[in-house]
């Protein structure tokens, strides 16, 4: 398979993986996070460099490239090396790992002139996040006016 087949394979997996676990039960949900859990990540992949990623930083803690599924013009993946499947799993001896996922925002910023103008950054945990990878990442989006986080209001 070439590698252009396979990365397109893998954009269109993500992309239904994503909007299944937003329409999953909870049990559902739960299945298929076990599974995930018990192989290694398409972020570990690339990390490794089993997969291909157009990479634009990188340390010993964390790497930034383009998602496969650029959701604005400027959009990149910031991933820590080590594998934390959610922010729920963050540990106190997270804690310079987590540092330099923010540093690393910020240089990106700063490379893809966006750093004055605005950006957002995201993290999504779990089902009603959306979240489908579990290896926590950092949603680095910018270049245009981003909106409102949610268009619904959180009833009380």
């Amino acid at each position: 398979m070439k590698v252009t087949s396979f990365v397109s394979f893998l954009f269109n997996l993500l992309i239904v993986t994503s909007v299944i676990a937003q329409q999953k039960t909870e049990v559902e949900y739960a299945e298929m996070k076990q599974k995930k859990l018990a192989e290694k990540s398409p972020f570990e992949k690339i990390i490794d460099r089993e997969l291909p990623a157009s990479i634009i930083y990188e340390n010993e803690f964390v790497i930034a490239f383009i998602p496969l599924r650029p959701q604005a013009p400027v959009h990149y993946l910031i991933v820590p090396k080590k594998r934390i499947n959610t922010v729920n799993d963050v540990s106190e001896s997270d804690l310079i790992i987590m540092g330099h996922l923010f540093l690393a925002a910020k240089k990106v910023a700063e490379k893809t002139g966006v750093a004055e103008t605005g950006y957002r950054l995201a993290v999504n945990t779990n089902r009603d996040a959306g979240q489908s990878e579990f290896h926590l990442h950092m949603h680095l989006l910018g270049g245009t006016f981003v909106g409102p986080m949610t268009n619904k209001v959180a009833e009380k």
